[in-house]
């Protein structure tokens, strides 16, 4: 009779349990362990297709519960309000990571990285290449049209001054 009666409280308890529940991630990354009204490790973390993300210990996650009972669960977002930019608009992406890489997408058209960027293939740019700040290029580089340049040119960390033969 007591056997009977737990295992029913404990059934009508999983059916009447929320399917998400908010929690904070205490061992962060692909399996990761979640305390949320108790630790659950192992957890499988989800993410948008093309995106993968890890959670960082300490990180209020998302967590949802699946199958029978509810007892399949997994990790599929974490609260980010605190990083997003300020005066960010509805209709904006921005993607960060906590090495302060960014890329933004306004609702303007423009992109604003923030970081190292590095390419590996090929690089097209078409319109107008405006630079700030350093630029080195290593390796042959071919420039074709009119090159205007404003201000000192160095070849061979040397001034340049051309023959006026």
């Amino acid at each position: 009779m007591w056997l009977s009666k737990t295992i029913a409280l404990r059934q009508r308890a999983e059916r009447e349990s929320t399917a998400a529940d908010m929690g904070v991630t205490t061992i962060g990354g692909g399996s990761a362990s979640v305390m949320t009204r108790g630790e659950q490790r192992d957890l499988e973390v989800f993410a948008p297709g093309g995106l993968i993300w890890q959670p960082r210990a300490g990180d209020t996650v998302l967590v949802v519960k699946g199958g029978v009972g509810c007892q399949e669960q997994c990790v599929v977002a974490a609260e980010t309000a605190g990083s997003a930019p300020k005066d960010m608009a509805p209709g904006e992406l921005f993607l960060y990571s906590t090495g302060g890489a960014s890329i933004y997408l306004r609702k303007d058209g423009s992109i604003a990285v923030k970081g190292r960027v590095s390419v590996e293939g090929e690089l097209s740019v078409q319109g107008p290449v405006s630079i700030e700040g350093n630029l080195s290029v290593e390796g042959d580089t071919t420039l074709t049209g009119t090159v205007n340049i404003h201000g000192d040119f160095f070849i061979n960390g040397e001034p340049y001054r051309p023959c006026r033969c």
